[in-house]
């Protein structure tokens, strides 16, 4: 399994992508993946089903995951 230099909670940049030049921080760290998940980058609407506690269903906001090669931490 590759090391990383990231963890939850770090504040890094996006140096790829659509979002390139935000920065924000790491929600979650995919290691089995090669992926980090970055608050506010990524975004994606996602239609989910309407279930007991949600009974209406309709569509979310949720960021999907950014390949590690793409990220850049930022030193405070």
């Amino acid at each position: 399994m590759a090391k990383f230099n990231f963890k939850k909670g770090d504040t890094v940049e996006i140096i790829a992508g659509d979002d390139r030049g935000t920065k924000a921080t790491v929600l979650e760290v995919l290691s089995k993946k090669n992926k980090v998940i970055v608050e506010g980058c990524k975004v994606a609407k996602k239609a989910i089903k309407p279930t007991e506690d949600n009974t209406k269903g309709g569509h979310i906001n949720k960021e999907m995951p950014i390949d590690v090669s793409n990220v850049r931490k930022v030193e405070a």
